[in-house]
């Protein structure tokens, strides 16, 4: 885990930076790897931000060309930090990841 600061957006004339702890991805991804496995979902606070695992539905999501529901795992805040994993390509596969850390101020 490390410290940084975060802008924070306001309606002011001025932004905010604001101290948080981000964690290693190799340790978010770990524990999502776990999630993962058990198959189950969960919602809850992990490192400190709040986080949720979805898993794989048979079902495909609503308008999509997709034949099942991918698996997804998401920690953070948008517009501040956030992660996910989404096993876009099959439960066996390597997950497809996004990390928005654009206020982030290191």
């Amino acid at each position: 885990m490390v410290t940084v600061k975060a802008r924070i957006e306001t309606h002011q004339d001025h932004t905010p930076l604001v101290p948080i702890v981000i964690p290693g991805l190799d340790e978010v991804r770990e524990f999502a790897a776990n999630l993962h496995a058990a198959g189950k979902a969960w919602e809850g606070e992990a490192f400190g931000w709040p986080a949720e695992y979805a898993p794989e539905e048979p079902e495909p999501p609503l308008d999509s060309k997709m034949t099942f529901t991918p698996a997804d795992f998401c920690i953070g805040e948008s517009g501040i930090w956030f992660f996910s994993l989404a096993w876009e390509h099959g439960r066996n596969a390597e997950p497809v990841e996004f990390l928005d850390d654009r206020n982030i101020v290191r």
